[in-house]
């Protein structure tokens, strides 16, 4: 297989078609090359419209969706970035090519570690890769108070029933967060940004589904 012209074919095809037309996005998907962050089993996929599978039962996002989030988040050089689901690494790649540094936090120990060797492999130095339950934000806030750690990005990699609170909180007056919001087969991707102490303006971009992430709180279905 031709790499670099299977890696063209994906941004010509599936990314600029999905309205990604960031110059700076689709030159960093020349650069950090998708392929080094697939399982060796599926690297003839690593350029394939489709979530590719990782171990723990878990998946890469289709490289369309990657973009999408880099595209609207606009990560600028001194940001402080946190991701919840690390997977394999490459959304982290991607993110520490244009922020100052990424914490991304994986419950799994498999993907840790999976993460871990593909961003040391690759070379990336700026990117701290936790293990550990990042649903209630990183480091999970102390009971009634909200978290002293602050970042300007928050990326979630799986979706969540509910607005998390907890990692709202967590971003600086002018943040920004990436979330798939409510429950199959009617999700949003939603841009969150902090405007204010207790301010937050909400824009759904774009109707999808992607698998839960681990240990969110589930939506009461009592009625009243």
């Amino acid at each position: 297989m031709n790499l670099e012209q299977a890696r063209f074919n994906m941004i010509e095809q599936q990314i600029r078609p999905w309205d990604v037309l960031d110059t700076d996005v689709l030159d960093l998907l020349m650069v950090v090359k998708r392929e080094a962050f697939v399982p060796a089993a599926y690297r003839s996929m690593a350029f394939v419209d489709t979530e590719i599978p990782l171990p723990g039962g878990e998946n890469m996002l289709q490289p369309k969706f990657e973009a999408r989030i880099l595209q609207e988040l606009a990560v600028r050089k001194h940001e402080q970035v946190l991701e919840i689901g690390a997977g394999s690494g490459y959304m982290a790649a991607l993110l520490a090519y244009k922020a100052r540094h990424v914490t991304t936090v994986e419950i799994l120990p498999e993907l840790t570690a999976m993460a871990r060797a593909n961003l040391a492999a690759y070379g990336v130095d700026n990117v701290d890769v936790q293990q550990g339950d990042g649903a209630q934000g990183w480091p999970a806030a102390r009971s009634g108070s909200a978290a002293e750690q602050t970042y300007d990005v928050i990326v979630v990699s799986g979706s969540m029933p509910l607005l998390p609170q907890a990692l709202m909180q967590q971003l600086t007056i002018g943040g920004r967060m990436f979330v798939v919001g409510g429950g199959a087969p009617a999700m949003s991707a939603l841009l969150i940004t902090r405007n204010s102490d207790t301010g937050f303006n909400n824009i759904k971009l774009f109707e999808t589904v992607i698998k839960p992430l681990h240990n969110v709180p589930a939506p009461s279905h009592f009625t009243f």
